[in-house]
């Protein structure tokens, strides 16, 4: 599961991402990976979140979207690389 959300104010001059992904490591743990920075420059950061179920990751992804959303990103359709 991947989500990528996007802020961009022009008053404010703000274009900012947030990515958050679901993944699974090679021990089978899950993990709740954000991205986060500036659209276009440098900087930006990211933090990874170990959880034990897949059930209890897909829910702190669903509260970090909603979190989001009511601060104004929007989300984006993620594209999926052809090759």
């Amino acid at each position: 599961m991947q989500i990528r959300l996007e802020k961009i104010n022009h008053i404010r001059r703000q274009r900012r991402f947030y990515e958050i992904s679901v993944t699974q490591t090679l021990f089978g743990e899950w993990c709740l990976v954000r991205r986060w920075g500036p659209i276009g420059r440098a900087g930006g950061g990211s933090l990874t979140v170990y959880l034990a179920t897949l059930s209890e990751a897909e829910a702190a992804c669903e509260r970090l979207k909603a979190l989001k959303l009511r601060r104004g990103y929007a989300v984006i359709p993620v594209q999926l690389a052809l090759f």
